[in-house]
């Protein structure tokens, strides 16, 4: 069943809402004035751990980050 609705521009230019939320999110934190840019930035990284399960339980979990420090 084709629909005539109008399509998002996001999903025409075949990018998720994710994507979309995240290139607009970048480009606020990028207008913003010093010290909320910088305060900005900071939020943006993201920190969480992942476990590897081994027979049905969790081994040691390992912290990642999206960060390339």
């Amino acid at each position: 069943m084709a629909s005539n609705a109008a399509v998002p521009f996001w999903r025409a230019a075949g990018m998720t809402y994710i994507t979309y939320s995240n290139i607009c999110a970048n480009l606020v934190r990028n207008c913003l004035k010093e010290p909320y840019k910088s305060e900005a930035i900071t939020r943006e990284k993201v920190h969480f751990s992942v476990s590897k399960w081994t027979d049905g339980k969790p081994e040691k979990p390992t912290i990642r980050s999206d960060t390339p420090e």
